[in-house]
């Protein structure tokens, strides 16, 4: 069934059953109304016979008995009875009257009392007492006017509510109508949107609602998408050419060499050449893999809890092995008292391979010369400042620091593929951190890490 007519459909049900229930509520009010005043009628009835039996005059009997026929409403079947009541608090029955005993220890423990039968036919009973003697009136009168104003409103609602199915339809279907139509139009307009033509947008409106905000939701899921897209693309592109060289290096290389038959000198010449080629080739293809592991969106679990005190240090002597010269300033002087602050939920390996990418930019990009790492902490944030003084990054090679083999023109001289950085990027947004980079071209760069408390926590849901 199409939302259109479930909407329509629960429209109906939800308005059949409230309009039910008003008119139970309305009928049920309307007989108590009607029982109230129809016992009030008998009620005053029973105080007139009471009159009428206590009156020793004949003149102020006959009146009564005028007043009871003329002055009051008539009623249907009318019948009244006078029950003796004894000393011993027994009264004297009346064989007309089929009524239960409860009705009688009501009226002699309460005074009054009213019962009705199923033939709408209402009996009340009051005890009276005069000088002489105590007795019970009881009063009955059929209420058809009553019973026949109530079946005449029940039609009118059961009429009522089968007209106001039909109308409640018709209105659930323009409702309907008037919530699916932006949706509708969004499912139209979406459909027209496919990878060759993803820089299109559904048109946005000025409103608050909720249609408007999953318009603008849909058109950032496609800014991403398309982003992702072009990035992919682009990724494809310069993956494909990095890896053609190294392997067309290699073929070109080995077939000259079997050409016709080589000095020792010339076959030892090609090995370094190839095994040149291959270490290269191998090195990139394991920067591929590093940085597909991270994914495209930066999220993976974290399983281990690190100081980053200790972190750094592990970095620092790995560093030291690739690069015997650095000249790494490792500067742990202002670490807080509590150590628990120093701690960092993080998977390790990717962490160290993160720090040490961006630790040896600075020190390859720097000809070795001095490169600072400070690391400050508090209660709100872990701060990783590594700062050099080498060649700088051109202000219009920013924007473009975190795309996969992207290298600057002053970058272009050194050994690289243009992965450490946007691998690290990756890593660190991973664990909840931000990385910020400064730079000033020929005065060094300043690359700082912040890792937030509240996103540290956030970052480590299992997804």
């Amino acid at each position: 069934m199409k939302l259109r007519k479930k909407i329509a459909f629960t429209y109906v049900i939800l308005s059949f059953f409230s309009t039910l229930l008003l008119c139970v509520i309305v009928v049920i009010l309307f007989r108590q109304n009607n029982q109230y005043y129809f016992i009030k009628r008998l009620k005053d009835r029973a105080k007139i016979v009471a009159s009428i039996h206590d009156q020793n005059d004949p003149q102020k009997a006959a009146y009564y008995r005028n007043l009871k026929t003329n002055g009051l409403e008539e009623l249907i079947d009318e019948d009244d009875f006078v029950l003796p009541v004894h000393e011993n608090g027994t009264f004297q029955y009346d064989p007309k009257l089929h009524l239960p005993p409860e009705f009688y220890k009501e009226i002699l423990a309460t005074d009054s009392s009213w019962v009705e039968t199923e033939t709408s036919r209402y009996y009340y009973g009051q005890q009276f007492e005069s000088a002489q003697s105590k007795y019970i009136v009881v009063i009955t009168a059929r209420d058809r006017r009553g019973d026949t104003t109530t079946q005449y409103i029940i039609r009118i609602f059961i009429i009522g509510c089968i007209l106001f199915i039909g109308l409640a339809y018709f209105l659930g279907r323009f409702f309907a109508g008037r919530v699916l139509n932006p949706m509708a139009r969004i499912t139209k307009e979406a459909n027209r949107i496919t990878a060759s033509n993803l820089h299109k947008r559904l048109e946005e409106t000025s409103d608050e609602d909720e249609v408007a905000g999953l318009t603008r939701t849909f058109n950032d899921m496609l800014d991403r998408l398309e982003t992702s897209f072009e990035i992919q693309a682009n990724f494809i592109n310069n993956a494909s050419h990095e890896l053609k060289t190294p392997i067309t290096t290699i073929i070109a290389e080995s077939e000259i060499m079997l050409l016709k038959p080589r000095s020792i000198a010339e076959y030892e010449e090609s090995l370094h050449n190839i095994h040149s080629q291959a270490a290269r080739l191998g090195n990139l293809t394991e920067s591929l893999l590093k940085l597909t592991q991270t994914g495209y969106d930066g999220n993976k679990q974290v399983l281990d809890v690190s100081r980053m005190d200790e972190l750094l240090e592990t970095v620092k002597d790995h560093l030291d092995k690739i690069y015997p010269e650095n000249k790494i300033s490792l500067r742990l002087d202002h670490l807080p008292e509590n150590e628990e602050l120093l701690l960092l939920p993080c998977n390790r390996p990717l962490l160290e391979l993160a720090l040490a990418n961006i630790i040896s930019n600075g020190v390859k990009y720097s000809d070795n010369e001095v490169v600072f790492v400070e690391l400050t902490a508090d209660a709100t944030t872990i701060k990783i400042r590594i700062t050099d003084i080498g060649i700088g990054i051109p202000a219009e090679d920013l924007p473009h620091l975190y795309e996969p083999f992207f290298r600057g023109k002053k970058a272009a001289k050194y050994t690289g593929y243009g992965l450490g950085l946007p691998l690290a990027s990756k890593i660190i947004r991973m664990h909840g951190g931000e990385l910020q980079i400064q730079s000033e071209q020929e005065k060094g760069t300043m690359a700082q890490i912040v890792f937030t408390r509240k996103q540290i926590r956030n970052s480590n849901v299992v997804s």
